[in-house]
């Protein structure tokens, strides 16, 4: 699985391109986002990707959930949402 990191500045259709080119190579993404702003990216990023992949007759499933990261030496809490092939 592959770790794609979004923050609140990401570019959503630069996102979407990464994530797409995983899931074209037969693996699963692990979108990862720490903030209301990160997250909200990192959601439109998900929707576009699917639209890509629909264009290519390709279904993708998301399945979100919790992890807890280190950043500058302090716990936080991260949504994941893995994307993967249906």
């Amino acid at each position: 699985m592959e770790s794609v990191k979004v923050s609140a500045r990401s570019v959503p259709k630069a996102v979407a391109g990464a994530i797409a080119a995983i899931i074209r190579e037969g693996k699963s993404a692990e979108v990862q986002a720490v903030g209301a702003g990160a997250v909200n990216q990192a959601v439109k990023a998900i929707a576009i990707a699917c639209v890509y992949m629909k264009e290519e007759n390709t279904e993708i499933v998301t399945i979100p959930s919790f992890a807890g990261i280190d950043i500058n030496g302090e716990e936080r809490t991260a949504i994941c949402l893995v994307v993967e092939k249906r």
